[in-house]
């Protein structure tokens, strides 16, 4: 819970999450152990966890189909997370892409310890779970591997451990957003430019303007695929995502269109995408008491589900038994 949620998190994750629910069973955490790994305002991270947990159910999260918790209500998460640790090569830890770009910024030395051992604290959120499959995005698969390699490293170590190897469900790689000013990044909430990202709960003139000010190019016409053209192929696969339209359908709707009419017609398609989220949003946080009952059974739910794969990690790793 960093920053607020925005498009790219609802098309790429959340609205596809909601999807899962209906063919599978699904827990889904606020992971607010990972937002403490680098500096953060105290102040503010109970706030953001208990926002970030309004958006996942006001995107479509059911929490009677499914499981929402705040991963440090779960002490299944910390606990495992020390003992994955305890058995994990530092090698494995140092190679980590996401390590080395966090820690180049603020140097090495000054990095946390916590930054270091992210990964683990990712595989353990899995790995308690006895999770067959994990929605992950392309971008995510090295953390994946990292997380199957571990159950596989312990599993020999420790038979009766009987880790499950996850196996990702990749979620729809077309399904995201890309920078609204540099279309060859990923939209991000961490990004300095507020600009760059439609944040979930921008009102829907803000939307407008940001979508009318979106970096583009001086070419009269719309097309797809373009390498070339990268911004032109964001804006484009956003309205694709959005409106349900095929490629070919999209390509008909703009092919006589401009910039000047097009971005007009997707701000309000944005708009319409995010009135029933905003909405549904309002009235979760206007009744924190309803929150707080969900997250509180949630964690409860997660307890239960988790506590046999700790409990058996715990004893296979050679821990007196808890009686």
């Amino acid at each position: 819970p960093t920053g607020g949620l925005h498009l790219g998190n609802y098309v790429g994750a959340l609205r596809q999450w909601a999807q899962l629910q209906d063919s599978h069973d699904c827990a889904y955490s606020v992971v607010d152990l990972h937002a403490v790994t680098l500096p953060h305002d105290a102040d503010a991270l109970a706030r953001a966890t208990r926002a970030t947990a309004a958006a996942f159910l006001a995107a479509g999260v059911d929490p009677g189909r499914s499981i929402l918790y705040v991963q440090s209500h779960v002490a299944a998460h910390a606990r495992a997370a020390w003992l994955l640790a305890c058995c994990t090569p530092l090698g494995w830890l140092q190679r980590a892409i996401q390590f080395k770009e966090k820690a180049r910024v603020g140097g090495t030395e000054s990095a946390s310890t916590g930054l270091l051992t992210y990964p683990v604290l990712m595989a353990a959120d899995i790995l308690i779970h006895d999770a067959a499959l994990v929605p992950v995005g392309a971008d995510q698969n090295q953390h994946l591997e990292l997380c199957r390699d571990l159950a596989l490293h312990v599993n020999q170590r420790f038979p009766n451990a009987r880790l499950v190897p996850p196996k990702g469900l990749l979620l729809e790689e077309g399904q995201r957003c890309m920078s609204l000013v540099d279309a060859t990044v990923k939209m991000s909430k961490s990004a300095p430019l507020d600009a760059s990202r439609i944040n979930l709960m921008d009102a829907p003139e803000v939307v407008r303007q940001k979508i009318k000010r979106a970096k583009t190019d001086a070419e009269p016409h719309l097309e797809f695929d373009n390498p070339s053209r990268p911004e032109a192929h964001n804006l484009l696969s956003i309205y694709q995502t959005l409106s349900g339209e095929s490629k070919a359908q999209v390509a008909t709707t703009v092919r006589d269109m401009r910039w000047s009419e097009f971005k007009p017609l997707l701000a309000e398609l944005i708009n319409d995408t995010l009135a029933p989220i905003q909405k549904r949003h309002a009235e979760i946080s206007a009744d924190p008491g309803m929150l707080d009952a969900i997250l509180a059974k949630g964690a409860r739910d997660a307890e239960e589900r988790t506590g046999e794969t700790i409990e058996r990690l715990h004893n296979a790793m050679g821990f007196l038994p808890r009686t």
